[in-house]
């Protein structure tokens, strides 16, 4: 039987923190609804009521426009070993970018990695628990690190550029907000945002990381 909490207990988080891969379910008011898997070392538990997470570049960014627009979302831990458990997270989320004043505190949080763009900041109005006898049990071969080895070569500047052409608006036409800061200048090149950007990871690997 499913068991709802109003914030996360010990037993909660130590499970949170055991899975190698989340889900996350947003959808606008109207339009698609998305769910994107997650992996490599990029959740982080802020305290019983809140949680983040890294979010890297990619090829779409339909959890910016939909948290831009309500707020609402949804973060699913399942296990695939031995003791069934599913563990939903029911929240409302914020977009925190590099002009944002809580950038700083929650980014030093996070391990460094090439490509990041957001973190996702979320509220957490309540946690589900559900048995998952049906998800099959699965072992883990290794932790996928593609992302971040492809915005590596890529450089700064093409992150920047992927923001501009694939990820201002949403697959159903909402604006994301990623460009919002960021100068253009007439020939449409964002080198200045692109220093930003590596000043800002320079900065975030001389400090001591946390979990």
């Amino acid at each position: 039987m499913a068991q709802f909490y109003e914030a996360l207990t010990r037993e909660l988080r130590e499970f949170i923190e055991a899975q190698p891969v989340f889900f996350t379910a947003t959808a606008p008011n109207s339009g698609r609804i998305n769910v994107s898997p997650k992996g490599m070392d990029t959740f982080r538990i802020l305290d019983d009521r809140t949680v983040a997470y890294l979010d890297l570049t990619g090829s779409g960014n339909e959890t910016s426009a939909h948290l831009r627009e309500n707020g609402r979302i949804t973060v699913m831990f399942c296990s695939f070993g031995k003791t069934p458990m599913i563990v939903r997270l029911h929240g409302h989320g914020r977009v925190i970018r590099s002009n944002d004043a809580e950038w700083n505190e929650l980014h030093g949080r996070f391990p460094l990695l090439a490509g990041e763009r957001q973190i996702m900041k979320i509220a957490i109005d309540s946690a589900m628990t559900s048995c998952g006898w049906n998800v099959p049990r699965m072992e883990l071969v290794e932790r996928r690190d593609g992302v971040p080895r492809y915005w590596e070569k890529k450089g700064q500047e093409q992150v920047v550029e992927c923001w501009r052409d694939y990820n201002a608006k949403s697959i159903d036409g909402l604006p994301t907000g990623i460009m919002d800061g960021v100068e253009v200048d007439a020939n449409g090149d964002t080198a200045g945002a692109a220093a930003d950007a590596r000043n800002a990871m320079a900065v975030h690997a001389a400090k001591p990381q946390a979990r």
